[in-house]
């Protein structure tokens, strides 16, 4: 798993960065993807995620505020906290990148036989419960 996860990682960074118009950075489009799977999260919990420091987290959502990708206000509850969402425009660029990456799996999937498919397919199921934080919490 070591020695295989970073490779498919790899070829998915791969597509990303090539179908984003923008030409995105990963780090950039990963903080999209965190940002829209989450309601309005923190600056540092995208920077835990992404694996940022804060400095670093904030300097890569100015540059996606400044683009219009993400928005960023104060929170609610306490203003030293900032709270992160995508915008349109952000959606639009993840959406292209994913599509795209998503189609280039897919047919890397297809030159494989079903019977390969469906251990990967089993393997995924058995990995995901395994390390899925949302279902290992539960």
């Amino acid at each position: 798993m070591i020695e295989t996860v970073p490779l498919v990682m790899q070829f998915m960074r791969r597509q990303m960065r090539k179908a984003s118009s923008r030409k995105l950075s990963i780090a950039q489009l990963r903080t999209l993807n965190f940002v829209s799977k989450h309601d309005l999260p923190s600056l540092s919990c995208a920077a835990e995620f992404i694996g940022l420091s804060l400095p670093a987290m904030s300097r890569l959502v100015d540059g996606l505020v400044k683009t219009n990708l993400l928005t960023r206000r104060s929170c609610d509850d306490d203003r030293r906290h900032i709270r992160l969402a995508v915008t349109d425009l952000g959606q639009a660029a993840l959406d292209e990148s994913w599509k795209s990456t998503h189609a280039r799996l897919a047919e890397e999937l297809a030159a494989m036989t079903s019977k390969e498919r469906r251990a990967i397919s089993a393997a995924m199921d058995i990995l995901r419960e395994k390390f899925d934080p949302e279902i290992v919490k539960g």
